[in-house]
Order: structure tokens, then C-alpha cells, then sequence
């Protein structure tokens, strides 16, 4: 019985992990709500495309509501290009964003008219979308598989060696496996085709994605090395607490960022640093 709830409760803290993790990250939609003739509607506000094709924007909105996107390159002085929104049914309007180059950002806000009354969304603090390349399924797929079972035996690892069960030791190698083949070795193939480089953490930028599975790959390599004569569990909880809170940082933070001065693709930390 145990077992079954230590497993039980490794894979709780998995799911609930990806899904803060998703919903925090920079990529995950903006949410809106606005009322129309005393209707609400909501709309989602995506913030990645891809740069094959221009990025479709959808708002629930009434056929008789005027609704205009602006829109400009991130972190470039110019003035924001107006797009309206066009009906596609009674309760729905579209407007497409131009496609971009990989890596490269785009910021936009959101105008609504109904009759006298303008409705402002994230004028203020425009949405920020980035553009990447298509990745094919063959790698993404497995890619995102393999990581979430290199959490979950990692949650179930530290768990396992809070009890001082004798299988932690075993699932210790299995963590530090999945770490290496879907963080360093699929995931800069992902981010290869999404991108265009393999690495951009360090040694050679500041990619928040690369660093944490950097620091995670480490930590349960150290773990293997303490744990392959000894029995050190306290090393194993170590290893899972670190895992749990870097991969708890919102996916793509400090991401390839297209520069458009230079037209070069680097990190958002060395882009801040170099606009600043």
C-alpha cells in the first residue's frame, strides 16, 4: 500500500508541477472578459507563433462590435500598426499577425467599440508574442514524454528516500537517464528546429530552459555518484527538491530572442543587458 501511494503522490506533485508551470509560463494564452450588450464573452490572447504562416488572433465578438489590433516589434521605437478585425460569423472575428523570423517578438494590444463605449486591453502593458519555427512531432513528442517521466521518477525518487525505501537507489539512475535523453539530448534538438541552436544556456547564454535542466542533470548526477556505494538518501531528497523547484520556473523565461538591431538570435538576458 505504500508503494502504491508514494507513487500516487509523485505523480500528484508531476501534474500539478506541468500545470503551474504551463500556466505561468511567457507562451501560455492571456485571458479576457467583456460585456456586449449585456453578454459576457471571453477570448484567449495567444503569445507564440510560428514562422511559417501568419498567427490568427480570435475574439468571441459580436457581428456589430468594431474591434482593431495594434501592433509593433518588441523593444524596437515605432508606431503601432492598426489591423481590424474581421466578422467570421455572428460571434466571431479574426485578424492575422504578419509572420516573423524565428525568435523574433512581437507586442500587441487589443481596442473593442461598442457603439460609444472603447474598450482598451493590455494597452498599457502590451502581450508579447514569439515566433519559432515548426518542430516535428517525432521529436517534440518524445521529448515532452520523456521529461515528464523524468519528473515523476525524480518526485518518486526523493520520495522513495524520504522512507528510506530500498528502490531509490534503482530509480536514481532511471531519473538521471530521462534527464539526459529528453533534456540534453532531445530538448536542443527541439530547440534546433524551434530556434535555430542547440544550447543557449551556459556556458554560452543565460536560457533559462537549458540552465534548469543544466542544474537538474547535475544534481542527480551527483546523487548517483554519492549513492553508487553508499546509501545516502538524503542526497536523492536533495536532488528531487531541486528538480521540483527549477523545473517549477515558467518554461521559456530568457529564451532566443531576435535582436533586430543587430538581426542576431540571443538569449533575453543578454538582450535586456545589451538594450540597457
Amino acid at each position: 500500500m505504500k508503494k502504491y501511494l508514494i507513487f500516487f503522490f509523485a505523480l500528484l506533485i508531476t501534474i500539478t508541477a506541468a500545470i503551474y508551470q504551463r500556466l505561468t509560463g511567457p507562451t501560455h494564452p492571456k485571458r479576457i472578459n467583456y460585456t456586449i450588450d449585456s453578454i459576457e464573452y471571453k477570448s484567449k490572447l495567444i503569445r507564440s507563433g510560428e514562422s511559417d504562416k501568419d498567427t490568427k488572433i480570435t475574439l468571441n465578438l459580436p457581428i456589430n462590435a468594431t474591434a482593431t489590433l495594434y501592433y509593433k516589434k518588441y523593444k524596437v521605437d515605432e508606431d503601432f500598426i492598426a489591423l481590424p478585425f474581421m466578422a467570421i460569423d455572428q460571434n466571431k472575428q479574426e485578424v492575422y499577425l504578419p509572420k516573423m523570423p524565428a525568435a523574433a517578438k512581437l507586442e500587441y494590444y487589443i481596442e473593442i467599440l461598442d457603439g460609444a463605449e472603447t474598450k482598451h486591453f493590455f494597452k498599457e502593458n502590451p502581450i508579447i508574442i514569439r515566433y519559432k519555427d515548426p518542430v516535428p512531432a517525432w521529436v517534440l513528442i518524445p521529448h515532452i514524454l520523456i521529461m515528464f517521466l523524468a519528473m515523476l521518477f525524480s518526485n518518486l525518487t526523493g520520495l522513495q528516500a524520504a522512507f528510506n525505501m530500498p528502490s531509490f537507489k534503482r530509480n536514481i539512475t532511471i531519473s538521471l537517464a530521462l534527464l539526459f535523453f529528453g533534456g540534453l539530448i532531445l530538448g536542443p534538438i527541439v530547440q534546433k528546429f524551434a530556434f535555430g541552436a542547440y544550447w543557449t544556456g551556459f556556458p554560452f547564454g543565460y536560457d533559462l530552459t537549458d540552465n534548469k535542466t543544466l542544474i537538474a542533470f547535475a544534481t542527480w548526477l551527483i546523487a548517483y555518484l554519492i549513492n553508487r556505494k553508499n546509501d545516502r538518501p538524503a542526497i536523492a531528497m536533495f536532488a528531487a527538491i531541486v528538480t521540483i523547484i527549477v523545473f517549477s520556473i515558467p518554461h521559456s523565461v530568457w529564451g532566443s530572442e531576435l535582436d533586430y538591431e543587430s538581426g542576431k538570435v540571443v538569449t533575453g538576458f543578454i538582450n535586456s543587458l545589451i538594450l540597457f
